[in-house]
């Protein structure tokens, strides 16, 4: 991926939570709700990042408020710089990631206070940003 590549991003308009439950547990039906879902089991944890909503019981280890970023793809597995083209200039301006990669696409999360800076940060970067 060359420099001046722009990369097309769609902000997902849901908010979505990280959910921490302990690696024995069974994938509870609430994780599936939303446009976006992802599920990631080892040995330490079973992390669950879905939508915010009311069928999540209360006393699961949650951090809440977060936005999401779908980059426009798909991107080939040989195609290189995609992640980095987003993440170090939101590093730069001291915004915090959460990152996920599909067979497809890249998905970032920032949280919800950082997310008009975020938006700003690309787009001063080069991409495009679609609310």
């Amino acid at each position: 991926m060359s420099k001046s590549t722009t990369l097309t991003l769609n902000v997902l308009k849901e908010n979505f939570i990280i959910c921490r439950l302990p690696s024995s547990s069974s994938v509870p039906s609430w994780a599936f709700n939303g446009p976006f879902c992802s599920i990631t089991k080892t040995n330490d944890e079973l992390s669950i990042i879905t939508i915010d909503n009311d069928q999540l019981p209360k006393d699961i280890q949650c951090e809440r408020n977060w936005k999401c970023f779908k980059f426009l793809g798909p991107f080939s597995f040989d195609m290189t710089g995609v992640l980095t083209s987003i993440l170090n200039p939101l590093a730069k301006a001291d915004i915090g990631i959460l990152a996920i990669s599909t067979f497809d696409t890249d998905y970032v999360m920032v949280k919800d206070k950082h997310l008009d800076m975020a938006i700003d940060v690309l787009k001063q970067n080069g991409h495009k940003v679609n609310m």
